[in-house]
């Protein structure tokens, strides 16, 4: 096929975008389109086939594709002449997004509540926070959790569980301690059930108190409530509450990151709402830009202990994301899609539990809201865990494919790639729904063959 032939097809693009672009992209590696329309929970390639787009920007993408109340606050910035860049300079755009931040924040927090703009990126607010804590505490050690993701920068990749985007990267970012995750079906302890959540919470109270733990008091815990790149692993409620108990009692400062979780997408406007606890810092990015690159950081006023200019950026003054994350949490409240992510979270699960009883290569179904993941194992082979099987990599990845050629966009993660995800936009209906799980079914089918 000639170059003119191939022009504006997925070939074309694609063939451009590897010659390119750097040996890092990763996405086109397992969707490999080029996107020229979208709308809703649907995008269009340039071969005119169209998806379900149930990767929404990695979560990113709460109201789906140009959601008329997204582009009609982006539009009336334009039209109103509104600046489009300020730093951290401050305007009638910037006030009205803070005032509506703190308005969907739970009111113990809201009232001693801090706000940092920060670059565009969640791993830039999750640099900051960190920055923050030991600011303000003086101290240097961070306890992270296996499993965990907080950003691809040199500091965040320190505080993530993955390993192999460190095996060649020198010099991260020290006084990093990693415990363990209330992961039950492949339980650190190897007990699995409700017990993995209690022998954490017990481990991890008996470091903190150990003094020849070999690990310093820390400057702060960091956490996700569900780990998102993790495999979307769900920390228990009776966990986080042991969690912000122990944190409290000691002085340590909480973080969570709520950079995946936040604005609806687990059935509340944010994760740690679920276990009725106040953190000390909560990390937003991703849904709070309403599309747009956006990241900030809220916390506790007491922390605020840093100088002028200690956390700068120049892209911090996102004027249109400002104006389209205030849209989208209105539109989130005002059609409670927090709540309705939680009723269809529900129904997706119950539809893939009844999968699994068919398929064994379900190893397991979990997660919260529409943020929901099934484990791919092959059921002949344990793991030594009590209930786990060993994981499939191979099997989830044909199981992704299967579905990409049905039309179905959906990613993979957690350990060894074997977590397939679901993290459709909340605007998601159930009978758009029910066709996700009808793709995912047949393209199992399909690939366990």
């Amino acid at each position: 096929m000639s170059t003119l032939q191939m022009e504006k097809t997925n070939e074309f693009y694609l063939k451009q975008q590897e010659r390119r672009e750097s040996n890092a992209r990763s996405y086109p590696r397992r969707i490999p389109i080029a996107i020229e329309e979208a709308e809703g929970i649907y995008v269009k390639d340039a071969d005119g086939k169209s998806y379900i787009d149930c990767l929404a920007g990695a979560g990113t993408l709460a109201l789906g594709h140009n959601h008329p109340v997204v582009t009609e606050a982006i539009e009336k910035v334009l039209h109103d002449k509104r600046p489009l860049h300020t730093l951290d300079l401050t305007t009638p755009v910037k006030e009205e997004f803070v005032s509506e931040v703190f308005k969907s924040l739970p009111k113990e927090f809201a009232e001693r509540a801090k706000i940092q703009f920060c670059g565009p990126t969640g791993g830039d607010a999750i640099e900051a926070a960190i920055k923050l804590v030991k600011t303000s505490t003086g101290r240097r050690s961070i306890l992270s959790f296996q499993g965990g993701y907080h950003g691809a920068t040199h500091g965040t990749m320190a505080l993530s569980g993955n390993l192999s985007p460190k095996e060649k990267v020198q010099g991260l970012m020290p006084d990093v301690h990693f415990m363990p995750y209330p992961y039950e079906y492949r339980c650190p302890f190897g007990v699995g059930g409700e017990e993995t959540h209690k022998l954490s919470s017990r481990y991890i109270e008996n470091l903190l108190d150990d003094p020849e733990s070999g690990i310093l008091p820390p400057a702060a815990i960091i956490l996700e409530v569900v780990q998102g790149e993790g495999g979307s692993i769900p920390a228990p409620v009776e966990w986080l509450k042991e969690i912000r108990r122990m944190t409290k009692e000691r002085d340590i400062p909480l973080i969570i990151d709520e950079v995946q979780t936040g604005i609806g997408r687990t059935g509340k406007l944010f994760a740690f709402e679920h276990a009725g606890i106040v953190p000390d810092v909560v990390v937003l990015s991703k849904a709070i830009g309403g599309s747009l690159p956006l990241s900030v950081v809220v916390y506790d006023q007491s922390l605020d202990q840093w100088s002028p200019g200690a956390h700068i950026g120049t892209f911090r003054g996102n004027q249109m994301a400002m104006a389209a994350g205030t849209a989208t949490l209105r539109y989130i409240k005002d059609n409670k899609l927090a709540e309705k992510a939680g009723f269809l979270g529900e129904k997706l699960l119950a539809s893939l539990k009844d999968l699994q009883e068919k398929y064994p290569e379900i190893g397991d179904v979990r997660g919260r809201g529409l943020m929901v993941g099934a484990e791919i194992v092959d059921p002949s082979e344990p793991s030594g865990r009590k209930g786990a099987f060993k994981a499939d990599p191979g099997l989830s990845s044909r199981i992704q494919r299967e579905c990409f050629n049905r039309g179905l966009i959906l990613e993979v993660g957690g350990r060894h790639g074997s977590v397939v995800r679901f993290l459709p936009p909340l605007i998601i209906t159930e009978a758009q729904l029910d066709e996700v799980v009808n793709i995912f079914a047949e393209a199992v089918e399909a690939a366990v063959k």
